[in-house]
């Protein structure tokens, strides 16, 4: 087995419940409320199935999402309106404060937000906040290209620069949360910052609901055995184990098998399932610039650790040459988005047998951004 791999043996031990099934018809009537409210596209790809032996490939293709290029603003929106009502002392937990409420009430109180980010999340918190009408900073690691910067600073929040990581930003944001009326909306967890990162979990789960519908569709009523996700931080990737590994998913469609894609130069989970304890890496540069994260969520942790059935770590070269095929298909993919497809390919080659993946795989690769800029690696 190629050293990119790792089979995670505790995989199938977990039988948790599924959060979703209490809360998916509310976040989907609440994300409904947004503007530009959509549903995005499942491609199949049919050629790329009978190449690799497998019944059906199919991409959820998450590149225009509420007019933003990635899913990371269904758990951003949710987040914040669930965060800033709290902070207000409302109970907006099952959607009915329309936001045009919320947003009068928060600016009365001069409430504003708080946000680090490697880009897609930041912007799609700036948002929500411009939806609500209230100031917002978002911290970014000096690494992020001008490009990225500029594409958060267009939804109007003030943008600061933090010399390093995007590890780095995490403690400079605590303490701007210290002031009064300060509202902390992050999508990782730390010791003390639990609730909010659940939120974006919760907000994913409008995405897993529609692909879920949408692969039975396309295959005349055969569910996922397969679902392969990015790993950042972990609130995606924790979003998709639950839903697949939980009680609810399991009820309906059967257990899939959850495999995780993060890039050689952030592989915190792949490390952490190693050494069987959540660890922190030194990250490097990537164009899969949004999973660059060197820390995994306290909360998205203990489920990846259980429900993940493996972590294959991809190269830039991998991602690159994923972007340019999905291309090909009319699929116009990030690298973050593409690198799913470097695991499925790394996947198929190198451990095939060990997950399954035969001619009666339904496999769902999950497209996480649309194209964008980057350096082509060399």
């Amino acid at each position: 087995m190629s050293a990119s791999v790792h089979l995670n043996p505790d995989a199938q031990r977990w039988t948790p419940d599924g959060a979703q099934a209490g809360t998916e018809a509310t976040v989907l009537a609440f994300h409904k409320t947004l503007p530009d409210y959509n549903e995005t596209k499942l491609h199949s790809l049919p050629k790329l199935a009978d190449e690799l032996g497998l019944r059906h490939v199919l991409v959820k293709d998450e590149s225009n999402r509420f007019g933003l290029p990635a899913f990371k603003i269904l758990g951003a929106s949710w987040a914040v309106y669930r965060a800033v009502g709290a902070h207000l002392g409302l109970d907006v937990a099952d959607g009915s404060v329309p936001i045009a409420d919320l947003g009068a009430k928060a600016r009365e109180a001069g409430v504003g937000i708080v946000t680090s980010t490697e880009g897609n999340c930041g912007r799609a918190v700036a948002r929500m906040a411009k939806y609500l009408g209230i100031a917002t900073r978002v911290f970014v690691p000096s690494y992020m290209s001008e490009t990225t910067r500029e594409r958060i600073r267009s939804e109007g929040p003030e943008l600061i620069v933090v010399d390093g990581s995007y590890d780095d930003t995490i403690p400079v944001i605590q303490k701007e949360a210290e002031a009064e009326n300060v509202v902390l909306v992050l999508d990782v967890s730390f010791d003390g910052f639990e609730v909010v990162p659940t939120y974006f979990v919760e907000g994913y789960i409008t995405m897993l609901a529609e692909s879920d519908r949408q692969v039975l569709e396309v295959t005349g009523g055969k569910p996922a055995t397969h679902a392969i996700v990015p790993c950042g931080a972990g609130s995606i990737t924790e979003a998709v184990t639950a839903h697949f590994k939980g009680t609810e998913g399991r009820r309906k469609y059967g257990t899939a098998s959850v495999i995780a894609v993060e890039p050689v130069t952030a592989a915190c989970l792949q490390q952490s399932m190693k050494a069987g304890r959540s660890v922190s890496v030194k990250t490097e540069d990537t164009i899969m610039a949004g999973m660059n994260c060197g820390t995994l969520s306290t909360s998205a942790w203990p489920i990846l650790k259980a429900g993940v059935d493996a972590s294959i770590i991809v190269t830039d070269h991998e991602s690159h040459d994923a972007v340019e095929e999905l291309k090909t298909s009319g699929i116009l993919a990030g690298p973050c988005g593409a690198a799913s497809l470097s695991a499925l390919r790394r996947a198929c080659t190198d451990t095939r047998a060990e997950l399954g993946l035969d001619e009666n795989a339904v496999v769902i690769l999950y497209c996480t951004e649309g194209a964008r800029e980057y350096v082509i690696p060399v």
